[in-house]
């Protein structure tokens, strides 16, 4: 019972230091000067009279409030154990003390969680993000697992509390997928996906295949942090080729019959974007003006980053392409990064979307 106790209190005397460190990771002090702030602005007058900027303020206040409130929470939590060990010493209550490791357990990893956000120091690491998964070489083969991998991804953005809209898709020719993309609406959603982008390897018995050989199948991630202000980056529309289709996926009485999905091709980098989900063209081409802005951020990003890989005389070759992560299933199952290294041996996990030991891998490397 003392040993149990001593034991306890050492490890709450830690997760106070851990709380520390993440107040300052967070800048909660300087969270909360920006909250006071933002709310000045919304008592101004003529606030409510710019729609984007008052919506804007609204997001922004909502996020701060919810990751102090979080943090607070935790450091609350924390001092109502200490209380609850004190009684459980006082009262010689093994019982209190068993109840008290328990919630020190859960309380660990809802701190461990937070600390992954003191990690999130890019730009746009806040933003939402834009996926856009695309088939690989193999036909039907590769198309299934680009379909796995979308699935895996909802699944995961569905555990991180994320909001997915489907903004393209294209049906694979017997099965799977060619190409999706999506929009992933929440709070540090680029920076948790940020580290998914590019090619990711697939290797089993093959379930299209009459003789049961075993493939290998690739299939490509794009990630870019959805921008919210329009001036980040400037596009000269003489440079971009627009171009307008009907609408392939499963639509209402409006959406297959019209030439409503949209399709701009960015001449100088070859960057192409689509979107076909809105109802009307001219919403479908705004969206499209954000993926696009989106997608040229993130190759200015890329390319700075090369940039300092160079000036650091690194002599890896950054290629944002190139193969992260492979995914076994026979003749063994694991699924590895070939970054980080992190692996993982329960690949049905990792297919229902828990990407927690990658993406938190990833970031401790970052």
């Amino acid at each position: 019972m003392i040993i149990l106790l001593e034991d306890i209190k050492l490890r709450l005397e830690a997760l106070k230091n851990q709380l520390e460190e993440i107040r300052g990771g967070l800048h909660i002090e300087q969270m909360q000067r920006e909250l006071v702030e933002l709310k000045e602005e919304m008592g101004a007058p003529g606030f409510w009279d710019d729609l984007e900027r008052s919506t804007q303020v609204n997001k922004r206040i909502a996020a701060i409030e919810n990751k102090i409130g979080h943090f607070e929470d935790l450091v609350n939590q924390r001092e109502d154990l200490e209380v609850m060990v004190e009684l459980a010493q006082e009262e010689n209550d093994e019982s209190t003390a068993n109840e008290v490791t328990q919630e020190l357990d859960a309380l660990a990893e809802k701190a461990e969680a937070l600390a992954l956000e003191t990690l999130m120091r890019g730009d746009y690491d806040q933003s939402n993000a834009v996926l856009s998964l695309h088939a690989g070489a193999g036909g039907t083969e590769a198309q299934d697992w680009t379909s796995m991998l979308y699935r895996m991804y909802t699944r995961y953005c569905e555990r991180m509390g994320f909001k997915v809209t489907v903004l393209d898709y294209l049906d694979g020719d017997e099965a799977g997928v060619k190409s999706v993309t999506f929009e992933v609406d929440g709070d540090n959603a680029y920076g948790y996906l940020r580290g998914e982008k590019g090619v990711h390897r697939l290797v089993r018995i093959s379930p299209f295949d009459s003789n049961a050989r075993r493939h290998t199948s690739f299939s490509s991630l794009d990630v870019a942090p959805m921008l919210e202000e329009a001036g980040a980056i400037e596009i000269n529309m003489e440079e971009v080729r627009v171009d307008t289709y009907r609408s392939t996926g499963a639509g209402g009485q409006h959406v297959n019959k019209t030439d409503s999905a949209v399709r701009m091709t960015h001449m100088p980098t070859g960057i192409v974007v689509s979107c076909q989900n809105e109802r009307s063209q001219v919403q479908n081409r705004e969206m499209c003006m954000r993926m696009l802005r989106s997608k040229l951020l993130e190759l200015r990003e890329r390319e700075k980053e090369e940039q300092m890989a160079q000036i650091k005389g690194e002599m890896k070759k950054i290629e944002w392409g190139s193969q992260i992560r492979s995914y076994v299933f026979q003749p063994y199952t694991m699924v590895k990064d070939h970054r980080t290294g992190f692996e993982s041996g329960n690949i049905d996990d990792v297919m229902n979307g828990n990407l927690d030991g990658f993406v938190t891998a990833y970031l401790k490397m970052q």
